[in-house]
């Protein structure tokens, strides 16, 4: 581990190495310099600081060899339809492109920086110093905080005055707040013990604390280069977060954004390979004190004890590339898609051991979960994230695990939403061409599809409100706005503008682990494991 003297050391050395420079090599120096800032600034929040990868492709010399500089430079200007990159013409000059066609085309994926848990504490800021000063109500008119939804705004560019967490009351449609998180805002979550508290995860993993009472940060703090994975602890103690660059993780107090303890993310995958690996989803669980995180690359599930020490149980050979996952049965069973196996691995909890692998379709995504009870029956639903040749949504009986139907949908999905009192099932189309702007709602009983909705712009992220009468969806790129429909007659009641919205997070979640169950059936399921 470097201490400060040491890093200051070594920026010394590397002055004086620069003077050493030929003039030539100088220059070279400067415009690799001059690259590299124009693509953390404009690139790294979706390509990833490492140039491995993050919400978009990586973009190195591995990973575009071959590819055409002008065909490269035609995507920089133009954007891309079909993702959520928007056109860089006008923001960035000609010559600016070409030099980044040419950085991307001759910059290997870097290794991973080192960031510590000493850098964390030290990326700490502190807004508001007095929080027992903060107001004891909400400062804006709301008859249940349930009813907030919280919208993760990306911004055009993935960074600026756009990029911000925006909140809005979900009888009345209207916005009620707003923080800025300067890259795009990616996760919202919400403290199960306590509701006046948010936390927002930014594309550069940064964590906001926010008031919902007053709208406003009160501490952030700085947990790694990039990487989604964020969860709070049942008793609202602790936050874990996962880094895509580092491969790490580390738990923080969730008052204090203090970081208790940090993981390397490596193991050995189903291959027999040992790998370090990008953090998959992370989740706390109404069901115990833990959390659980999926290693992508190492194709592991991780139990972390909340006690002494945060004690490591290490479930194996999950899947290969594991990302997001959702829990069932009073939040003691978590259900796992595995990209490249086609399958979702459902994990007993309790035991810490996989109770089945099940069809899943190619490249299963399950989002934020979804699940109905229909006729006496749990069902859970789970997109697939890209066009396939069978491109379908599986529905599986979460109590015996098996799969009920396969259901076919227009393009690639990537996540579902559901809730108790609404008719359908929604699913966003993220396929290209005119596709990505629609959503798909399926009938819970007759589990087919029965109407297509015609959002505009990206139909990204559909969610209910807490009581289950709206749906509301982001309209991204080339749409900029959030749309919200009466969830039975599906007509449009309103929408709410911003830059390139993408997740929507429901307050009512804290109330249901599972989208879809309702709050009493997701009591009843915690008091049936209880009375085993």
């Amino acid at each position: 581990m470097k201490t400060p003297k040491m890093r200051l050391s070594n920026s010394v050395i590397a002055g004086l190495a620069t003077l050493l420079l030929p003039l030539g090599a100088l220059a070279a120096s400067d415009d690799a310099q001059k690259m590299h800032k124009l693509y953390e600034e404009n690139c790294a929040s979706c390509h990833g600081s490492d140039h491995g990868g993050f919400i978009a492709p990586g973009l190195n010399s591995e990973s575009l060899k071959g590819r055409s500089p002008t065909a490269l430079r035609t995507i920089i200007m133009a954007g891309s339809f079909d993702t959520l990159m928007p056109p860089f013409y006008g923001r960035l000059t000609d010559d600016e492109i070409r030099g980044l066609v040419k950085h991307l085309q001759t910059t290997p994926k870097q290794a991973n920086p080192a960031w510590t848990i000493d850098d964390i504490k030290a990326s700490i800021k502190v807004y508001v110093k007095d929080e027992s000063a903060l107001p004891t109500k909400p400062t804006y008119e709301i008859d249940d905080i349930n009813n907030i939804i919280g919208v993760a705004a990306r911004g055009k560019y993935g960074r600026g005055s756009g990029s911000k967490a925006v909140f809005i009351n979900s009888v009345t449609h209207k916005q009620i707040g707003e923080i800025s998180t300067g890259t795009a805002a990616h996760i919202i979550d919400y403290n199960p013990a306590n509701p006046r508290w948010a936390y927002v995860k930014n594309d550069t993993a940064e964590i906001f604390k926010v008031d919902l009472y007053s709208m406003q940060i009160v501490r952030s703090v700085k947990t790694g280069f990039n990487g989604p994975g964020l969860g709070v602890s049942r008793d609202g103690k602790y936050i874990m977060a996962g880094s895509y660059v580092p491969h790490n993780a580390v738990i923080l107090d969730a008052d204090t954004l203090e970081p208790l303890k940090t993981f390397e993310l490596e193991g050995i995958d189903p291959d027999g390979k040992m790998v370090t690996s990008d953090s998959g989803m992370v989740i706390g669980t109404p069901f115990a004190d833990i959390f659980a995180i999926a290693l992508e690359n190492a194709g592991q599930v991780w139990v972390v004890d909340l006690k002494e020490g945060f004690p490591v149980t290490k479930i194996e050979n999950v899947g290969r590339h594991l990302h997001d996952a959702f829990l069932t049965h009073g939040g003691s069973k978590l259900m796992v898609a595995s990209y490249d196996d086609s399958i979702v691995t459902a994990i007993d909890l309790n035991e810490r051991k996989i109770i089945k692998k099940l069809e899943a379709g190619c490249v299963p995504h399950v989002g934020g979960g979804a699940a109905v009870e229909v006729n006496g029956r749990t069902l859970g639903f789970g997109t697939n994230f890209g066009d396939c040749d069978k491109m379908v949504v599986s529905v599986w009986d979460l109590d015996k695990m098996e799969v009920v139907k396969q259901v076919p949908v227009s393009g690639g999905t990537e996540s579902p939403a559901a809730h108790a009192n609404a008719p359908y099932v929604a699913v966003d189309i993220i396929s290209k061409d005119r596709r990505a702007r629609t959503v798909q709602l399926i009938d819970k009983k007759s589990l087919e599809v029965v109407k297509t909705l015609d959002v505009g712009g990206h139909a990204y992220f559909p969610e209910y409100s807490a009581d289950g009468k709206f749906l509301y969806v982001s309209a991204g790129y080339s749409g900029d706005e959030v749309v919200v429909y009466d969830s039975t007659s599906l007509q449009k009641v309103a929408s709410i503008a911003m830059e390139s919205p993408a997740g929507i997070f429901s307050h009512g979640r804290v109330k249901y682990m599972t989208r879809g169950l309702s709050p009493d059936e997701f009591e009843n399921a915690i008091k049936m494991k209880g009375a085993k």
